[in-house]
């Protein structure tokens, strides 16, 4: 099923095309859609099962449908890849010097079929409601359609999307994608009644999309390409409000994804036929010594304590906690606001709560950290991984989680730059009472340093290296940066300059700042993120009034989509001979 043979696709360009084949021909398509993905995906990663499972379904609409006229909003993006490849842009997974022509995740700017850059989960129903209002606003016509998989289905935003969807009158199709799968295991009572519904083959009592005011179809086959043709031909230009229920197979056609199905949600580069990374392991990592501190926590009954994450346990390896705590380990699914005020409320009655999520992710509950942990000073410990200038898409940045954390008032952000600083920020933050306390997962391999830290209790500046005239407060992983900016000072110009690491993000240590006024000139801060609102904002204006000049080097508040790493250093001279340059010239 995986080996490349292109000849039908060949002749597909466009919706029109799909259009004009037989079902034959059709079901030739969807094994040769499958190859491409495979193709690309296993050199230069991806998501894999969930487009594996949709290449049926995609094909059927495009042959019942007419798009653009008739609107599709995909959910997250993650099954978006046969779509790209019937829209025009099958390039990007036919030539690998094409691969990164296209991106990820559906995009208005590549294409007319595409309407949004989509790359978080559970939008999609209320982007097409917005969509479908729009369109009877302007009397206009067409199908508008939003595609949501059944983990997304967990996500508060979907519920408020169905609660209003139903409510439309007038065309709105919302197909369920259900291949029993989010990114891991599917969680919560919402998946009792999806089960229910397939194994009744839609006809169960309990069903929630009917009671909300769904008109409701079931089809068991959503692999099957001629059953998913009938059945769009028959609900297309429906007159009101109508949930598809269609059950997948989640890999579909590629056999170690169908018994791997979290392993092969997204992949790094990997070998076709035996399934094996190519991309060595790296040992030891900071989510390792994570776990392996809070299985021993535990084991020792020290403290009761609560590891939760929103649907993204391998992200951060949990599955070795859970395998030794079930009890304590909590997958909410993908409801990252309900994990951040389930936290609250353990952590109001005694319970320690450990909450693990990518930045990217976590921006989802801003208002849940500020109204649930921040008011009410509830000490429960965030564990945040992805906070960094990226070379990622545009939809998974993780430049902005410094300002968002650091507006939030009784928040404390960590910034640990090695793995004996983040076992004794952990610790502390665990026994502390005063209010959240967030910690910064340092990027890249594993830092092993001297454990300085002799209480933490008023986070106080580390001071690395004594010197003069120019003093660098490097946060977290640009530590080593902070550092190879002074060995090249020293190299240059024979000075000796201060080296600080400030440990806390959002705590500010006067008197070591206060102390830098009297012997420097200059004060450098580095970080990795957003400058607008961040770290070195927060020491420019400490410094505001006094005659001591102040260089923030980071990322501009802007969105990148995929641009190189080396680029963006460059661009925001974040490299040791740039920010040395302009440390001389400002001596100068």
């Amino acid at each position: 099923m995986h080996t490349l043979q292109t000849t039908i696709i060949d002749k597909v360009n466009s919706p029109a095309d799909v259009k004009a084949l037989n079902l034959v021909e059709m079901e030739q398509l969807a094994g040769e859609i499958r190859s491409l993905v495979l193709n690309k995906v296993s050199q230069v990663s991806g998501h894999v099962g969930p487009n594996l499972g949709v290449a049926e379904l995609t094909i059927a609409f495009h042959h019942v449908f007419d798009s653009p006229k008739d609107k599709i909003v995909r959910d997250v993006s993650h099954q978006s890849y046969p779509h790209k490849i019937l829209t025009g842009r099958k390039h990007g997974f036919v030539d690998k010097q094409n691969f990164h022509s296209v991106t990820g995740y559906t995009s208005q700017h590549e294409s007319e079929h595409d309407f949004f850059t989509v790359g978080h989960t559970s939008t999609s129903i209320s982007l097409a409601v917005g969509m479908a209002k729009a369109r009877d606003l302007k009397k206009e016509t067409g199908n508008i359609v939003a595609l949501i998989g059944d983990g997304s289905l967990s996500g508060g935003l979907a519920f408020e999307g169905l609660n209003n969807a139903a409510e439309l009158g007038s065309n709105l199709i919302v197909i369920v994608n259900d291949n029993e799968m989010s990114i891991d295991e599917n969680f919560g009572g919402l998946y009792r009644s999806l089960s229910e519904l397939r194994t009744t083959n839609g006809e169960a009592a309990n069903n929630p999309f009917k009671a909300l005011g769904f008109e409701y179809r079931y089809v068991e086959e959503g692999n099957d390409l001629a059953k998913m043709i009938e059945t769009f031909r028959e609900i297309k230009d429906f007159g009101h409000p109508l949930v598809l229920h269609v059950h997948t197979e989640k890999g579909h056609g590629y056999e170690k994804a169908t018994q791997e199905k979290t392993n092969y949600h997204w992949r790094s580069p990997f070998n076709l036929e035996t399934g094996e990374s190519l991309r060595k392991s790296a040992g030891e990592s900071y989510n390792s010594i994570i776990m392996d501190h809070l299985i021993k926590i535990v084991d020792d009954d020290e403290m009761k304590l609560a590891a939760i994450n929103a649907a993204i346990p391998g992200m951060f390896g949990l599955n070795a906690f859970k395998a030794a705590h079930p009890e304590h380990y909590f997958d909410v699914g993908i409801a990252e606001g309900h994990s951040i005020t389930f936290a609250a409320g353990l952590a109001s009655r005694g319970v320690k709560p450990v909450v693990f999520h990518s930045i990217t992710f976590l921006q989802r509950a801003y208002d849940q950290m500020s109204h649930d942990l921040g008011i009410n000073e509830l000490p429960a410990v965030l564990i945040i991984s992805g906070g960094a200038i990226s070379s990622g898409a545009v939809t998974h940045l993780g430049l902005f989680d410094i300002p968002l954390i650091k507006s939030i008032p009784n928040f404390n952000y960590l910034a640990p730059t090695s793995k004996e600083e983040l076992l004794a920020m952990l610790d502390w933050a665990l026994k502390q009472e005063k209010g959240p306390i967030a910690i910064r997962l340092p990027n890249g391999p594993v830092v092993s340093r001297e454990n300085t830290l002799a209480d933490f209790q008023a986070p106080t500046y580390e001071i690395l290296r004594k010197g003069k005239r120019v003093a660098i407060l490097a946060l977290g992983s640009f530590l080593s940066l902070g550092e190879r900016v002074a060995d090249q000072m020293k190299a240059e110009t024979g000075e000796d300059i201060t080296v600080i690491n400030p440990r806390s993000i959002t705590e500010v240590d006067a008197d070591t700042l206060k102390e830098l006024e009297a012997t420097h000139d200059l004060v450098v801060t580095l970080e990795d993120g957003s400058l607008a609102g961040g770290f070195g904002e927060q020491i420019a204006s400490f410094y505001g009034a006094s005659a001591i000049k102040v260089f923030n080097f980071g990322a501009k508040k802007e969105f990148t989509d995929n641009v190189p790493l080396e680029v963006l250093y460059k661009e925001f001279h974040l490299m040791p001979d740039l920010i040395v340059k302009d440390i001389l010239d400002a001596l100068a």
